[in-house]
């Protein structure tokens, strides 16, 4: 009897940005909030429901101040690798305060993981032309693959005409990794992000599936992203009065949609963690 064939990898990359939008939006020393657990439940529940396994960048805050959080994604089988430890943009940074946040972050999730962190997303995907020593910090740190080069030019991120798909890059010092650009595609001789955050709330699921089938049919894989926070929609109405209506129209419009598209997408499309998309490419910077 011939034996089962194993399953082949999935084509598209999910993960999560493990993060408090309470906490990081009061700053200094506010606690993490109640609401914070429940909508990484709420993400966890809507992974399970379709057998998806994800990558979470985990911030090292998070890790010191809610383990039990981390220990409860790790035990749904999640890969869970480093979002920085504070959530401050790296181009804020010197490059001795990157490495002490990333180092930082590193150690923490160990400790309550017990499995090694490879891996790194920066908030606000603060990595482009201005500070790409970043990435020779990353690998002198044991980091083998990155997601934080945004493949689109933004008024606060990105790289005009980034390769979309994930690759091997060398460092300016001779060092290599796998870099991991979040989903965009080429259309209308534009290029259009359709990886996460604002992107998906405000386009039309029929435009996202669009986009998604492109990139199957160019034979890449497509990294998506969200935040746990993102499937507690109801969290920027509770706290309306607390932030300038600015605030609430950047990161509320189109909020209470997320959850149904990214649903939408783990149903209609294989997605995995990271480290089993890009296993081929860690293999040669292993």
């Amino acid at each position: 009897m011939a034996p089962t064939p194993l399953p082949s990898p999935p084509p598209h990359a999910v993960s999560v940005d493990v993060e408090d939008w309470y906490q990081l939006r009061r700053g200094g020393e506010t606690p993490i909030s109640a609401r914070f657990e429940r909508s990484v439940e709420a993400v966890l529940a809507a992974l399970a429901a379709r057998a998806v396994r994800a990558t979470f960048f985990v911030l090292g805050r998070v890790a010191e101040d809610a383990p039990h959080v981390v220990h409860r994604i790790a035990d749904a089988g999640h890969e869970i690798q480093s979002h920085g430890h504070a959530h401050r943009p790296n181009h804020d940074l010197t490059e001795v305060q990157f490495r002490e946040d990333v180092t930082r972050a590193k150690h923490l999730i160990e400790d309550v993981t017990g499995s090694e962190v490879y891996a790194y997303r920066a908030p606000l995907f603060t990595i482009d032309e201005q500070n790409l020593w970043a990435l020779d910090v990353l690998a002198e740190t044991g980091h083998r693959y990155d997601s934080s080069i945004f493949p689109v030019k933004t008024s606060r991120y990105g790289v005009a005409g980034y390769p979309p798909g994930p690759r091997i890059v060398e460092t300016r010092s001779g060092r290599r990794l796998v870099e991991a650009p979040v989903a965009s595609f080429d259309w209308l001789g534009r290029r259009w992000p359709v990886g996460g955050g604002g992107y998906v709330r405000l386009w039309p699921y029929s435009f996202l599936r669009k986009a998604w089938r492109r990139i199957e049919r160019e034979g890449r894989p497509g990294i998506l992203y969200f935040h746990n926070y993102e499937y507690d929609p109801g969290q920027m109405w509770a706290h309306r009065r607390e932030f300038p209506l600015g605030v609430r129209l950047q990161q509320g419009l189109g909020r209470r949609g997320v959850p149904k598209k990214v649903n939408r997408l783990l149903a209609e499309f294989r997605f995995g963690p990271m480290r089993q998309v890009l296993a081929p490419l860690l293999e040669e910077v292993t």
